[in-house]
């Protein structure tokens, strides 16, 4: 399934620039919004019309957690369908076990170092839309 509405929901405005960066080398055919506040993401959920196909979200936030964010939308009929990408500092092997002890089931996403690591990450996820 192509991934052509992205939303990308992370407070750190200096990664949300480095994942635009690396997304607009891929494809100009992806539509990528970003929002800072995880509340404010929240709400505009409630009322969009057109819901993204896919969520890339931080972890470490402000008002909400990534995991509380996760744990709303598994409970919105609307919204547990949308695909979510967990992005967070800590690594795979520390964060996967967690998620799983806390019932969530998402795909995670160790925050890479460079923008080329993040350019050779997204494909894989946004496929086949990049292929």
């Amino acid at each position: 399934m192509p991934y052509k509405n992205i939303l990308l929901i992370d407070d750190d405005s200096d990664d949300t620039l480095f994942f635009i960066e690396a997304l607009s080398t891929l494809s100009s055919e992806v539509n990528c919004r970003t929002m800072h506040n995880p509340f404010k993401a929240w709400e505009e959920l409630q009322v969009l019309e057109e819901l993204p196909d896919i969520i890339f979200l931080d972890y470490n936030m402000p008002m909400i957690s990534g995991l509380e964010f996760i744990k709303r939308m598994q409970q919105a009929e609307r919204l547990k369908h949308i695909e979510v990408i967990m992005l967070s500092t800590p690594p795979e092997q520390v964060m996967l076990p967690w998620l799983y002890r806390n019932n969530i089931s998402v795909k995670y996403i160790s925050k890479p170092a460079g923008i080329q690591e993040l350019q050779e990450i997204l494909p894989g996820i946004l496929c086949p839309l990049m292929q």
